[in-house]
């Protein structure tokens, strides 16, 4: 086994047959022993570092009744408060923005970058009352891994590193820290964070959900991982493309087989980008297009996806993106969807990734806020300007085909958690491993309601 995996042991394929209650995603008494037990205690990502390029820059991140401001108090450090005055308890910041420090609009306490206080009004009426250690911002803990910034609100809690074991290891050589924003969206929408999450962390929903996408090619079947806390899974055969696969059982036939492989990678790289605005890049597309010229009739599939890859990567050298160094047994076993507990998904490649959030709407179990974004490679500099963009009506254009027709289950299950007829979930044994998985983890934290195993 060569460095990136010496020392890691990969854990098989999950497979295993449960049943999963309901009241996590429809009780309200749930969702706030979830406040206590879960968010309280688990490492979020609360915005990625280019968010706050400048000394100054801030993001103000909610989860319940908490709120964090991520600031960028030096050029190399960032930290996090907790986002309230040490007066009267008013918050001081909202959304994002740039400050030279934190002012309290209510009766104009201050405090620097750094958290520490520098005004208190009239501070001569509290005499030898006040000291500076009691009224500084409360620190909050803070730390990057993939770009991303991470704040944990337990003080006591285990390094960034550790919690994210076996996931960083893994992918610390997809080089997501180098990626910038390409587009980022977000919405309120009717359902519980954690049927939101569970419609991206499997795939065994495509082929009926996402009926254009298999149009050319799709994958058979899928392997699932539970490792950790956290979860991921990566096609057993990919049809058309040459990927990798974990079986050698053979191929069932699937759509688009009967497609001349040039032309069907070609069309299969333009779907992507048309109906999902996600997993390729431009660079890709373009080199797709290009194939039934460079390439003869009749080139096996393998050779054609390999050509795409190293045409595409020259094209992308000569503009200066260089592609993350993925060692060929990281790309076999990282898969290509993760699920980092509680909240955090992304499918990720050598060049971009389409990434998830979900996290509770209050207390509301109903209702939670989702965002989905892309990260890329760019030419030093030429990333593109972005912002987050509220996009309030799912049925909008402006989201992807495909992610329209994710987000058309989601209040569809929500509802029909609430019914009587529905009393378990039964996740496929194998291809949903990662949900049944997921669900472990959580009632580790919760302590009840694990998944309860079928015994035949």
């Amino acid at each position: 086994m060569n460095e990136p995996l010496r020392g890691l042991e990969i854990a098989p394929p999950e497979e295993r047959a449960v049943l999963l209650g309901k009241e996590a995603y429809i009780s309200e008494s749930y969702a706030r022993e979830e406040g206590a037990k879960l968010w309280s205690k688990v490492w979020q990502v609360a915005c990625r570092a280019e968010e706050v390029p400048n000394v100054g820059d801030y993001v103000t991140y909610d989860i319940l009744d908490e709120s964090i401001i991520v600031v960028r108090n030096a050029p190399d450090r960032i930290e996090a408060f907790h986002n309230v005055c040490q007066h009267r308890a008013r918050r001081l910041t909202t959304g994002c923005g740039h400050a030279r420090q934190f002012v309290c609009p209510f009766h104009g306490w201050r405090w620097n970058l750094q958290g520490r206080n520098t005004f208190v009004l009239c501070r001569e009426d509290y005499g030898d009352t006040l000291k500076d250690e009691d009224i500084a911002l409360p620190p909050v803990r803070c730390e990057q891994w993939g770009g991303w910034v991470w704040i944990n609100l337990d003080p006591d809690c285990v390094p960034l590193r550790e919690y994210l074991w076996p996931a960083a290891p893994m992918l610390d050589s997809f080089d997501l820290d180098r990626m910038r924003y390409r587009w980022r969206q977000w919405l309120i929408f009717p359902c519980n964070w954690k049927v939101a999450l569970e419609a991206f962390n499997e795939s065994f929903h495509a082929r009926i959900s996402h009926p254009g996408l298999s149009e050319f090619g799709s994958v058979a079947d899928y392997w699932c991982r539970g490792q950790g806390l956290h979860c991921w899974h990566g096609p057993e055969q990919s049809i058309g493309a040459g990927t990798m696969s974990k079986s050698d059982k053979p191929a069932p036939i699937m759509p688009g087989s009967h497609i001349e492989p040039r032309k069907r990678l070609g069309l299969t790289m333009r779907r992507f980008m048309d109906e999902v605005n996600a997993l390729t890049t431009q660079t890709i597309v373009d080199a797709a297009q290009r194939l039934v010229d460079e390439l003869p009739e009749g080139t096996p599939a393998g050779e054609v996806g390999a050509h795409l890859m190293q045409r595409a990567r020259e094209d992308d050298e000569a503009r200066g993106v260089h592609w993350a160094d993925v060692p060929p047994e990281v790309m076999l076993n990282a898969g290509h969807d993760w699920h980092l507990f509680p909240n955090t998904i992304f499918l990720q490649t050598r060049t971009h990734a389409l990434c998830y959030r979900a996290r509770p709407n209050g207390w509301n179990p109903d209702s939670c806020i989702f965002e989905a974004y892309v990260i890329e490679l760019f030419p030093e500099g030429e990333a593109p300007e972005t912002e987050w963009q509220f996009v309030p009506d799912w049925t909008d254009e402006r989201w992807p085909k495909v992610l329209r027709e994710d987000f058309q289950n989601m209040p569809e299950v929500q509802r029909g958690l609430k019914s009587s007829g529905f009393s378990v979930a039964r996740p496929n044994p194998r291809q949903e491993a990662t949900v049944s998985h997921f669900h472990q983890v959580l009632a580790d934290y919760m302590g009840r309601d694990a998944p309860v195993p079928i015994t035949p």
